[in-house]
């Protein structure tokens, strides 16, 4: 069975998506306890694989927001424990 193919608008929300996922990670990898690092992995896993399956472009965006406003947190928290 062939994937559907994504209109231009769904494809670039897949790609912010995607973005997201990467930057998430890479600010993960800041963290300097090990423990706490697996946790905040396994959280963004499991927290974008519950949401893999949203085809509603609001309800994609929603989380999108949720997400980038979790980065932030995450990025604050690391630059203040420096």
């Amino acid at each position: 069975m062939s994937k559907p193919i994504l209109s231009l608008k769904q494809f670039m929300l897949k790609q912010e998506v995607k973005a997201l996922y990467r930057k998430i990670f890479k600010a993960i990898r800041e963290v300097p306890d090990k423990t706490y690092q697996e946790e905040l992995k396994q959280w963004t896993r499991r927290d974008f694989r519950s949401n893999a399956n949203q085809t509603d472009e609001i309800s994609i965006r929603m989380s999108l927001k949720y997400g980038e406003r979790c980065l932030r947190e995450l990025e604050t928290s690391l630059s203040l424990a420096k």
